[in-house]
């Protein structure tokens, strides 16, 4: 059975082929180890000059991710290094959609048949705010040869990565945190005449309050960037963004959470049924809303997404949680395990984590139909009792009455 607030370990990393970069897993802990790390990402941009890269997000990037790509792709240009910022999924949230559009953010949908052909033009791949485990896109890539460069995250380590380094810094909130700490050392200097500066601060201090619960989950490090970036950011922009409105499905999302829900042990746990592809992100939105309720220390919501473009259906779930004693990554592992090869199906950070479970064979939504009923009551049913074995031992089994 698990344990909670364990200290997960880096995983090895290979060494590089032929690269004069250093490969190693930091876990910095103090201003020294930050500096350290500082210094080995000045020295691999270095050796990359004149290169072009592919920023790889997960397939439905949040403002921490978003904002980290925009950061490093700024500062990858001031060593003549061309990025490219990708996702395989799409933006939903309302407020990612406003992030994107206000400011310019450079961040696209990778579609597969036109941008395969380009694979050529880029010489590394770089993973912002995730490690592979969240792209679709990321085993593809791999495959067809492009060379891992480098992983700037702050979640606990999901999977073994052969890069030429890794920055994982679990301890640190968010993965803005540790661009802003680039930029302090000088990775870049902002300048608060450039129009494009600003809007990147601007996204970097949204990405930061939105992994951080809006500071309330912050540590010092935290603190000390967002102390950094009021120098630069658009407080108007940024209040534009906040102000984006939800859509109607997403309120219907929130609502079904609100029907579905079982409560136990002070743990709410809501099927949602089937959504759109489009809808994603109103699953985390409904976590968020049913972990507010009095007594609710920790919310599960979790529907089968379907993909009509790609013709595959995936269980997704998000998980939030108030208690500080309660480890989302652990919490997920634990609960889902990994696939035939050894690639866990969620993970998490401090206070929050998702889930996401290829539907696989049983694929396939038909309008109307008992099969998909069947199917639902299938997987809810599972993915309730994986959670509930943990949140009541003692029963093993939820009450569904």
């Amino acid at each position: 059975m698990m344990t909670f607030n364990s200290d997960s370990e880096a995983p090895d990393v290979a060494e590089p082929n032929g690269n004069s970069a250093i490969s190693v897993v930091p876990r910095p802990n103090s201003d020294s180890d930050s500096d350290d790390s500082v210094q080995a990402v000045r020295r691999l941009l270095d050796a990359h000059r004149g290169d072009r890269h592919l920023v790889l997000l997960q397939d439905f990037p949040d403002p921490d991710a978003l904002s980290s790509a925009w950061a490093y792709k700024l500062i990858a240009a001031s060593y003549k290094i061309e990025c490219d910022i990708v996702y395989a999924g799409t933006l939903s949230h309302q407020e990612n959609i406003a992030l994107v559009r206000l400011t310019g953010l450079p961040a696209r949908r990778w579609l597969s048949a036109a941008d395969n052909s380009h694979l050529g033009d880029y010489q590394g791949l770089v993973l912002v705010d995730n490690q592979g485990t969240t792209s679709q896109l990321y085993e593809h890539l791999r495959e067809a040869g492009l060379p891992l460069v480098l992983v700037i995250d702050h979640h606990a380590p999901q999977s073994k990565l052969d890069a030429e380094y890794i920055d994982l810094r679990p301890h640190i909130r968010a993965t803005a945190t540790i661009l802003t700490e680039y930029l302090q050392q000088g990775l870049l200097n902002l300048d608060r005449n450039n129009s494009k500066h600003t809007k990147c601060a601007t996204a970097l201090m949204h990405g930061l309050r939105a992994d951080t619960n809006q500071l309330m989950h912050a540590g010092a490090s935290d603190f000390m960037a967002a102390a950094y970036l009021s120098q630069f950011y658009d407080g108007q922009l940024l209040s534009a963004v906040l102000q984006a409105s939800r859509s109607k499905r997403v309120m219907d999302v929130i609502e079904r959470s609100l029907r579905n829900r079982k409560v136990q042990n002070n743990v709410s746990i809501a099927g949602v049924g089937y959504l759109r592809y489009d809808d994603r992100d109103a699953i985390p939105q409904a976590a968020d809303f049913l972990v507010t309720e009095e007594n609710v220390h920790t919310a599960v919501v979790y529907g089968i997404v379907h993909d009509e473009d790609e013709e595959r259906e995936v269980v997704i779930g998000s998980l939030r949680t108030s208690k500080i004693t309660l480890d989302p990554d652990e919490f997920i592992k634990e609960a889902f395990g990994q696939d035939s090869e050894g690639r866990f199906f969620g993970g998490g950070r401090s206070m929050a984590g998702g889930f996401e479970i290829p539907v696989g064979f049983l694929s396939g939504f038909y309008e109307n139909s008992e099969y998909n009923r069947h199917k639902w009551e299938v997987f809810d049913t599972q993915i309730k009792q994986k959670l509930w074995r943990l949140v009541n031992p003692e029963e093993g089994m939820i009450n569904t009455d």
